[in-house]
């Protein structure tokens, strides 16, 4: 009997992780892959990145538009609510055997509370995590109690996930997809980049992403505005910056992002979105890695590059000997960036070990997509630690 599988994307990050996975499920005989679409993917403010997954070669077979101003928690918890109602109106459609979740957004949150109330079993990968600096860690393990298969990124996330009560023998470690996608994707060499991108990319270039801290008690704003007075005083680089989630105040960053962009434009370049290919094929041709995005610490280190963590957002995450983390003044990320940047710093980075890397992921994710009985799995029983 054919298995429909549903996967909800929302964003460019989570789609170049879900890509792969994708690809091989449309593959897989027995399988009918869908896919549904919402949040970032739908709009033009943040690149109108639908257009890569019909670039994948593949068809979305449900929209569900939702506000992106989310720039206050009242307009956050109001798209929650949009995406909540279209979710309804996609499963009703589709009608999935299994919906598959990556991580912790909101619109997330939104879509397996809708998968729940259905009877929809849910696949959620990238749970156990902690990262203590937002809203997205309570999220992340609010999904992982609605959710049935979970694929975790390590062996201390898997073992998260069963302390939070859930069956050991549906709690799968497999690896990070983003490190999987650096091993087996054929990256664009740093001239087609430069062609592609319309503009230079020297070897003394970071890639910043900046997203707001959402638990952080201080202004996300400021402490972008630190971010930017620690860069104009590093001299001799030239700084790539992507666009922040739609999250409350990332319209804030926007602004700071652009106005520096506007006022240096030789030393500042904003891209809304690079997608997976250019994303990856950008950081193989910078010198380090600097803001708090989670691909910083799962990501980056298998490049073989620093990575500059700042403030709190990815707190509690494991994280390579490349990962430095510092504070969110301009004084703690001018000295951050000092480190990473020094010759031994850099030099040690090109083998540090990355914890999140398994040669195997993307066919141990599949197989458990694919493989593993949902007759009755949506009853849950509580898995209580000896």
């Amino acid at each position: 009997m054919e298995r429909k599988i549903c996967i909800i994307t929302g964003t460019r990050a989570d789609w170049g992780l879900l890509s792969g996975i994708a690809k091989e499920l449309k593959s897989r005989p027995g399988v009918k892959l869908q896919i549904v679409a919402t949040n970032m993917h739908l709009s033009p403010k943040f690149g109108n990145t639908r257009d890569e997954i019909e670039r994948d070669g593949l068809s979305i077979d449900y929209c569900v538009p939702m506000p992106v101003e989310n720039d206050t928690a009242a307009e956050t918890v109001r798209a929650m609510s949009v995406c909540m109602t279209g979710m309804a109106g996609a499963f009703d459609a589709l009608r999935p055997d299994l919906a598959v979740i990556l991580g912790d957004r909101y619109e997330m949150l939104a879509t397996a509370s809708a998968a729940l109330i259905f009877h929809i079993p849910i696949a959620h990968i990238a749970g156990g995590a902690v990262s203590f600096g937002a809203f997205d860690e309570s999220i992340r393990h609010a999904i992982t109690k609605m959710s049935h298969l979970h694929l975790t990124e390590t062996e201390e996330y898997r073992r998260r996930v069963i302390q939070l009560g859930e069956q050991p023998d549906r709690v799968f470690n497999v690896g990070a997809m983003g490190v999987y996608n650096i091993r087996h994707l054929h990256l664009l060499s740093r001239e087609e980049l430069e062609a592609d991108l319309k503009t230079s990319i020297p070897c003394e270039s970071l890639f910043v992403t900046f997203h707001p801290a959402t638990l952080d008690s201080e202004s996300p704003a400021m402490q972008c505005r630190n971010l930017i007075t620690a860069l104009d005083g590093l001299e001799g680089y030239k700084v790539f910056f992507s666009y922040p989630n739609s999250d409350t105040h990332g319209n804030e960053i926007i602004e700071i992002i652009e106005a520096a962009a506007n006022r240096n434009p030789g030393k500042y370049v904003v891209f809304k979105s690079l997608g997976q290919l250019r994303y990856l094929s950008m950081l193989r041709c910078v010198a380090a890695v600097v803001g708090n995005s989670s691909s910083g610490i799962v990501e980056v280190p298998s490049m073989g590059i620093p990575t500059l963590n700042i403030g709190m957002r990815q707190m509690g995450r494991i994280a390579a000997r490349s990962v430095v983390n510092c504070g969110t003044s301009a004084e703690e990320i001018g000295q951050g960036l000092e480190r990473v940047l020094s010759p031994e710093f850099r030099e040690m980075s090109r083998t540090a070990a990355n914890p999140y890397e398994q040669p195997d992921t993307l066919q141990k994710i599949v197989d458990v997509l694919c493989d593993t009985p949902l007759e009755g799995i949506t009853i849950k029983r509580f898995y209580d630690l000896a």
